[in-house]
Protein backbone atom coordinates (compact mmCIF):
# COMPACT_ATOMS: atom_id res chain seq x y z
CA UNK A 1 0.00 0.00 0.00
CA UNK A 2 1.43 3.59 -0.65
CA UNK A 3 0.74 6.77 1.81
CA UNK A 4 1.53 10.19 0.50
CA UNK A 5 2.41 11.95 3.40
CA UNK A 6 2.71 16.00 3.88
CA UNK A 7 5.41 16.75 5.99
CA UNK A 8 5.60 20.20 7.67
CA UNK A 9 8.82 20.59 10.43
CA UNK A 10 7.77 23.72 10.77
CA UNK A 11 9.97 25.77 13.38
CA UNK A 12 11.96 25.55 16.59
CA UNK A 13 12.48 21.82 17.34
CA UNK A 14 10.37 20.22 14.36
CA UNK A 15 12.12 19.93 11.91
CA UNK A 16 14.48 17.56 13.87
CA UNK A 17 11.49 15.67 15.57
CA UNK A 18 10.30 15.48 12.45
CA UNK A 19 13.38 14.19 10.82
CA UNK A 20 13.31 11.24 13.61
CA UNK A 21 9.66 10.56 12.88
CA UNK A 22 10.09 10.08 9.31
CA UNK A 23 13.12 7.54 10.06
CA UNK A 24 10.43 5.39 12.10
CA UNK A 25 7.57 6.00 9.33
CA UNK A 26 10.14 4.28 6.93
CA UNK A 27 11.05 1.42 9.27
CA UNK A 28 7.82 0.69 10.15
CA UNK A 29 6.35 0.74 6.46
CA UNK A 30 9.12 -1.55 5.18
CA UNK A 31 7.61 -4.47 7.84
CA UNK A 32 4.49 -3.70 6.87
CA UNK A 33 5.42 -3.73 2.82
CA UNK A 34 4.21 0.07 2.58
CA UNK A 35 5.68 2.21 0.55
CA UNK A 36 5.40 6.33 1.95
CA UNK A 37 5.87 9.22 -0.31
CA UNK A 38 6.63 12.15 1.73
CA UNK A 39 6.73 15.86 0.43
CA UNK A 40 7.82 18.64 2.57
CA UNK A 41 5.75 21.78 2.84
CA UNK A 42 6.69 25.02 4.82
CA UNK A 43 4.22 26.19 7.93
CA UNK A 44 4.73 28.99 10.54
CA UNK A 45 7.27 31.18 10.90
CA UNK A 46 9.72 29.71 8.21
CA UNK A 47 6.61 29.87 5.61
CA UNK A 48 6.21 33.30 6.48
CA UNK A 49 10.03 34.25 6.10
CA UNK A 50 9.89 32.36 3.23
CA UNK A 51 6.72 32.85 1.43
CA UNK A 52 5.10 35.59 3.28
CA UNK A 53 2.54 33.41 5.03
CA UNK A 54 2.55 31.42 7.94
CA UNK A 55 0.31 29.32 5.95
CA UNK A 56 0.59 29.26 1.74
CA UNK A 57 -1.39 28.00 -0.27
CA UNK A 58 0.91 25.11 -1.74
CA UNK A 59 1.11 24.06 2.27
CA UNK A 60 -2.74 23.62 2.29
CA UNK A 61 -2.85 22.22 -1.40
CA UNK A 62 -0.46 19.57 -0.17
CA UNK A 63 -1.67 18.74 3.02
CA UNK A 64 -5.63 18.23 1.51
CA UNK A 65 -4.39 16.03 -1.19
CA UNK A 66 -2.17 13.82 1.14
CA UNK A 67 -3.54 10.30 3.43
CA UNK A 68 -1.87 12.21 6.37
CA UNK A 69 0.26 15.22 7.67
CA UNK A 70 3.18 15.14 9.96
CA UNK A 71 3.18 18.28 11.90
CA UNK A 72 6.57 19.11 13.88
CA UNK A 73 6.30 22.61 15.85
CA UNK A 74 5.05 26.33 15.17
CA UNK A 75 6.24 29.31 16.72
CA UNK A 76 8.93 31.67 16.88
CA UNK A 77 9.38 35.00 19.42
CA UNK A 78 9.95 37.13 16.01
CA UNK A 79 6.75 36.41 15.15
CA UNK A 80 5.08 38.35 18.15
CA UNK A 81 5.46 41.86 16.45
CA UNK A 82 3.42 40.56 13.30
CA UNK A 83 -0.24 41.59 12.29
CA UNK A 84 -2.12 38.39 14.04
CA UNK A 85 -2.75 36.60 11.06
CA UNK A 86 0.66 36.81 9.89
CA UNK A 87 2.22 34.87 12.90
CA UNK A 88 3.49 31.65 12.73
CA UNK A 89 0.82 30.22 15.25
CA UNK A 90 -2.42 31.39 12.57
CA UNK A 91 -0.79 28.97 10.39
CA UNK A 92 -1.38 26.31 12.72
CA UNK A 93 -5.01 27.55 13.32
CA UNK A 94 -5.80 27.86 10.10
CA UNK A 95 -4.67 24.49 9.22
CA UNK A 96 -6.90 22.82 11.83
CA UNK A 97 -9.56 24.93 10.96
CA UNK A 98 -9.14 23.33 7.31
CA UNK A 99 -8.59 20.18 7.54
CA UNK A 100 -11.85 19.48 10.28
CA UNK A 101 -9.05 18.59 13.06
CA UNK A 102 -11.31 18.20 16.29
CA UNK A 103 -9.16 17.17 19.10
CA UNK A 104 -5.26 17.46 19.96
CA UNK A 105 -4.55 14.22 21.88
CA UNK A 106 -1.67 14.50 24.20
CA UNK A 107 -0.11 11.00 26.27
CA UNK A 108 1.76 11.39 28.62
CA UNK A 109 3.91 9.18 30.60
CA UNK A 110 6.57 9.58 33.57
CA UNK A 111 9.51 8.40 32.79
CA UNK A 112 11.19 6.58 36.00
CA UNK A 113 14.51 8.14 35.63
CA UNK A 114 12.10 11.49 36.07
CA UNK A 115 10.41 10.55 39.19
CA UNK A 116 12.21 11.85 41.82
CA UNK A 117 11.79 15.68 39.30
CA UNK A 118 7.80 15.72 40.52
CA UNK A 119 7.22 17.60 43.11
CA UNK A 120 4.19 15.18 43.78
CA UNK A 121 5.50 12.22 45.79
CA UNK A 122 6.80 9.05 43.95
CA UNK A 123 3.38 7.10 45.32
CA UNK A 124 1.42 9.42 43.48
CA UNK A 125 3.31 9.92 40.48
CA UNK A 126 4.54 6.32 39.62
CA UNK A 127 2.41 4.66 36.53
CA UNK A 128 1.41 7.89 35.63
CA UNK A 129 -0.29 7.14 32.10
CA UNK A 130 -2.53 10.10 30.60
CA UNK A 131 -3.71 11.20 27.63
CA UNK A 132 -5.29 14.56 27.20
CA UNK A 133 -8.00 15.24 24.96
CA UNK A 134 -8.39 18.65 23.93
CA UNK A 135 -11.38 20.03 21.53
CA UNK A 136 -10.21 22.31 18.75
CA UNK A 137 -13.56 22.99 16.82
CA UNK A 138 -14.09 26.35 18.34
CA UNK A 139 -14.27 28.50 20.85
CA UNK A 140 -11.99 30.67 22.49
CA UNK A 141 -9.36 28.10 21.41
CA UNK A 142 -9.38 30.19 17.98
CA UNK A 143 -9.19 33.30 19.29
CA UNK A 144 -12.38 34.58 17.91
CA UNK A 145 -13.55 36.91 20.75
CA UNK A 146 -17.61 37.33 21.53
CA UNK A 147 -17.05 41.25 21.86
CA UNK A 148 -14.54 44.20 21.91
CA UNK A 149 -15.05 47.19 23.02
CA UNK A 150 -13.75 50.20 20.65
CA UNK A 151 -12.45 52.33 23.91
CA UNK A 152 -11.86 50.04 26.40
CA UNK A 153 -9.06 47.56 27.24
CA UNK A 154 -11.38 44.81 28.05
CA UNK A 155 -12.48 41.91 26.06
CA UNK A 156 -14.90 38.96 26.37
CA UNK A 157 -15.16 35.61 25.67
CA UNK A 158 -16.98 32.45 26.28
CA UNK A 159 -16.18 28.76 26.04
Amino acid sequence: MNWNIAVLPGDGVGPEVTKLAIDVLHSTASVFSHELNVEFYEIGWSAYENQGSPLPDSTLNGCKSADAVLLGAVGDPRGDELAPELRPERGLLSLRKELGCFANIRPSRLLPCLSNASPLSLKTVQNTDLVIVRELAGGIYYGEPSGISENSDAALDTM
